[in-house]
């Protein structure tokens, strides 16, 4: 009897890469979590083991791997990592190598932005999508897409003045950044006012991009994103601080599935591009 025909995520994160199987209908059937090595060669191995020991079950009609840091669509590269020391990592021809089947590769914060957007599309047509984590990424979906002409934007590396010096955004308002100030990990803080405080340093960057983007909707996700309901109050108080006619404030909301994004969105890339 043939293994059934699937398609397979990859979700390679600063801190763990999570491996997702789906039917050809969208059927989440399996997922597979390993912390990510540092060490690009280490990680491919890790990730040759997870495939024969885990997902040999299954025969892959197509792979999607979403990166988190600049890629080179066309030809398949990892150009920068933000939370990891790989540079111009041939991610789509490796990960060919190992699996025999066409590897689609896009950055991981579009992924997730196109996973949730679509489950939103209907009501809002300009979504963007932030995901704090280790770092920051954005992904901004109009109409369904990703949008071509942000798919390379790299907001968590916006230079912000905070506590009287310039620093990127997500050196102080990502998951990183809380463990670094805070000594805990986001999903270890109840204090709400460690959360009124983080909140002010998420909306320092937002309101940049809501005067930029005009989104119709803002969705948050990533591993800090699963608790937005800590410090979704406090960062509604504090984006509208200072209303601008110019600049409307859309809903802001908790990404339906913060943790499970990307592969949902390798899922919606594959579909959009067999």
């Amino acid at each position: 009897m043939s293994a059934p025909r699937a398609y397979l995520a990859i979700d390679i994160g600063g801190s763990k890469t999570l491996l997702a199987v789906f039917s050809t209908t969208g059927k989440l059937l399996k997922k597979i979590k390993f912390v990510t090595p540092k060490n690009y060669r280490i990680f491919i191995k890790e990730l040759s083991k997870c495939l024969q020991e885990e997902l040999s079950d299954w025969q892959f009609a197509l792979a999607c791997c979403g990166a988190p840091g600049i890629v080179d669509r066309q030809r398949g590269l990892g150009l920068v990592f933000g939370n990891l020391p790989w540079k111009r990592i041939s991610l789509k021809a490796d990960l060919e190598r190992l699996l025999d089947v066409g590897v689609l590769v896009e950055n991981d914060a579009n992924l997730a932005g196109l996973g949730e957007a679509l489950l939103v599309h209907k009501r809002y047509r300009k979504v963007l999508y932030l995901t704090i984590g280790t770092g920051i990424g954005d992904g901004i979906i109009i109409d369904g897409k990703i949008d071509l002409n942000f798919a390379d934007s790299e907001a968590g590396h916006m230079l912000i003045e905070h506590d009287d010096r310039v620093a990127k955004w997500e050196d102080f308002a990502s998951g990183k950044a809380i463990k670094k100030r805070y000594g805990r990990l986001a999903s270890e803080i109840e204090d709400p006012r460690i959360w009124n405080e983080y909140a002010k340093a998420v909306a320092t960057g937002l309101n940049e991009l809501l005067a930029v983007i005009k989104p119709d909707i803002v969705i948050i996700g990533g591993g800090v994103g699963e608790h937005f309901d800590r410090f979704d109050k406090a960062l509604g108080r504090e984006i509208t601080t200072h209303p601008h006619k110019m600049v409307p404030i859309p809903e802001i909301v908790k990404a339906k599935r913060p943790g499970e994004a990307v592969i949902y969105g390798c899922y919606e890339y594959i579909k959009q591009n067999i």
